[in-house]
């Protein structure tokens, strides 16, 4: 693959303390401030510090499954780790139970039999606010198939499956600031992929060395690296 997925980097006031939240929670290897995938998701997740303020609701947001324990085990265990319930004006009869990590980002803990998720690891999914648009340019970008496109909604999965990346279509939530998590991509040949990427609607922000800050045809940040 000309491009892949290195990793969801999260913006933190605290990198090491969300590392050690989310490593706890999801089981996955921790060095400093970043975590290794444990093989279920395509993606490694890295905390980096920053001073900006959590603005809710999240642009994205991560989706943990009921598929291998429940709800109610992982709601309790992630409250024990340092979550908090989280109000973002859900129903009270909606099925999901929206939390805050300690950063004061919100996260789902979906229930068990959800349809949408079944086959998905415990990191079952990464939702995002977002047009048709973007997810068709995520598909383009990674290789990756769309395997919902309907009403504006969009969602990819990669060719093996066990997680999603989905967009939830319009209306869009107002944007405040920027995202506080953003991919970061590895290319074979750094200048073609950028070129490809550019061609396939995403937008060049800056050069710095090896890397290359863009924006996707929503204007959500990216980058990518020569590897």
């Amino acid at each position: 693959m000309a491009v892949r997925v290195e990793s969801l980097t999260v913006r933190a006031a605290d990198p090491e303390r969300a590392a050690s939240f989310w490593g706890d929670l999801l089981g996955w290897a921790r060095s400093g401030a970043s975590l290794e995938s444990d093989g279920t998701v395509p993606y490694d997740l890295s905390f980096v510090a920053s001073d900006e303020p959590v603005l809710l609701p999240n642009q994205v947001h991560l989706h943990l499954t009921s598929n291998t324990t429940t709800q109610e085990e992982t709601v309790a265990r992630a409250l024990a780790l340092g979550a908090s319930h989280l109000d973002v004006g859900q129903q009270p009869d909606e099925d999901h139970v929206v939390l805050a990590d300690p950063e004061g980002n919100a996260f789902c803990v979906i229930e068990e039999g959800n349809r949408w998720l079944a086959g998905t690891a415990f990191l079952g999914e990464l939702a995002a606010d977002g047009t048709r648009e973007v997810g068709v340019f995520w598909a383009a970008a990674l290789d990756w198939p769309l395997v919902w496109d309907e009403d504006g909604e969009t969602a990819i999965a990669p060719p093996q499956g066990g997680h999603k990346i989905a967009w939830g279509g319009p209306p869009l939530d107002e944007r405040r600031g920027p995202n506080r998590t953003y991919l970061c991509l590895v290319a074979d040949d750094l200048d073609t992929e950028v070129d490809r990427l550019v061609g396939l609607g995403a937008t060049v922000v800056r050069r710095l060395g090896g890397r290359v800050e863009m924006a996707d045809p929503d204007g959500n940040e990216l980058w990518v690296r020569g590897g």
